[in-house]
């Protein structure tokens, strides 16, 4: 049997203990002993898309079917563009259809996208079931799949719309990544040098030196790298669940990545390329106001560019930039607030800046035309 390793996400605040734990190996699509424990009944929901489907979604039905687990699947279409409101209301109507109760768990086998789709439905549907994670994206088994964030975009602004619901457990199987496209790898790995960049200059360090190894999909690498990040999320969301202070350096680069996937419509860019992008631009910005130094940009700027992700934005007017930087949910009495670097490791949340030092890091930090 493969090596498992668990992290605890503890949330046991009053009145129910709500903490749960990722569970992160290879082959643990097979694994119901950590999976039953979590089905209060004998009917479950999995939903997943059209690209996961031909390829996980038998095998979680015959698993669970050979513990007499009733199973129907809710298949989206793919991709950030179907993250909105018809998309889900597709799966409310699936549950309405087979008379889904409140002890009635969904499951969500996908990407990012399935994840928050399925936890939102979770949140709402009978207002509030049971709902569990199997990430097979790099991104959502580092990321999305964990600390309970869950909605769907406008047309306006990246997940504006959604609540705060935990799933009962995160299983993560690293096998998948070996049908993941390239380019959804390296969006991942963005998310990856996150952690190391706000709370962990030695993972950041370590990410320089084993680069390599993560884009060629060593196992060990992965499954290191996939844990040590869910060890920095799990801490820093069991301190503050709900973003009020500390979460919020989870967003770096993300005031800027959201606008970037906004003005070029969702999907065009990867969630992943555009917070890598991003990053570089909250890097330039703590330059120029002398909280990190050129040399430590420029160390950020070769690690994205050996993993062949975006450093400089989308060719977007300065003014398209600000007004959808102005619809992130950090926003606070309109003026836009910044995740800044303090140094490799080290980031300081909810930073106001004078309009033309930004507007200098966008000229400096995006493509020409």
């Amino acid at each position: 049997m493969n090596a498992i390793e668990s992290i605890e996400v503890a949330l046991d605040t009053l009145p129910e203990n709500r903490s749960y734990s990722i569970h992160i190996g290879q082959g643990l699509l097979s694994r119901m002993d950590l999976l039953l424990p979590h089905l209060p009944g004998k009917k479950v929901a999995i939903v997943t898309n059209t690209t996961i489907a031909p390829l996980y979604l038998e095998k979680l039905r015959s698993a669970l079917a050979e513990h007499h687990v009733e199973t129907f699947a809710i298949t989206l279409p793919d991709g950030e563009r179907y993250k909105h409101w018809e998309t889900l209301n597709l799966i409310f109507d699936a549950l309405l259809e087979h008379r889904c109760e409140r002890r009635t768990p969904l499951i969500a086998l996908g990407g990012g996208v399935i994840g928050d789709l399925t936890g939102f439905a979770a949140a709402t549907y009978l207002r509030g079931v049971p709902f569990i994670q199997i990430p097979t994206t790099l991104l959502a088994q580092v990321d999305s799949s964990v600390g309970g964030k869950t909605g769907i975009n406008h047309p306006l602004g990246k997940n504006m719309i959604g609540a705060f619901y935990q799933p009962q457990l995160v299983l993560t199987d690293s096998a998948t990544l070996t049908t993941l496209p390239d380019r959804e790898l390296r969006a991942g790995i963005a998310e990856i040098i996150k952690y190391g960049l706000i709370y962990d200059a030695n993972f950041f360090d370590w990410l320089e030196q084993h680069m390599n190894s993560l884009l060629a999909r060593d196992p060990a690498a992965v499954n290191y790298a996939i844990r040590r990040s869910c060890e920095i999320k799990a801490e820093i969301v069991s301190l503050d669940e709900r973003e009020s202070g500390l979460r919020a350096l989870l967003n770096l680069g993300h005031t800027f990545g959201h606008a970037i996937e906004n003005a070029m419509g969702y999907g065009a860019w990867l969630h992943g390329e555009a917070v890598a992008a991003g990053t570089l631009m909250a890097a330039d910005l703590s330059r120029r106001l002398q909280r990190i130094t050129s040399q430590e940009v420029d160390r950020i700027r070769h690690l994205f560019e050996n993993t062949g992700l975006p450093v400089k934005g989308p060719h977007i007017s300065p003014e398209r930039y600000l007004e959808s930087m102005q619809l992130d949910k950090k926003v606070k009495e309109g003026a836009i607030r910044f995740i800044l670097l303090d140094g490799i490791g080290k980031a300081s949340p909810g930073d106001t800046v004078p309009t033309p030092m930004l507007l200098e890091t966008l000229s400096a930090c995006v493509a020409d035309a």
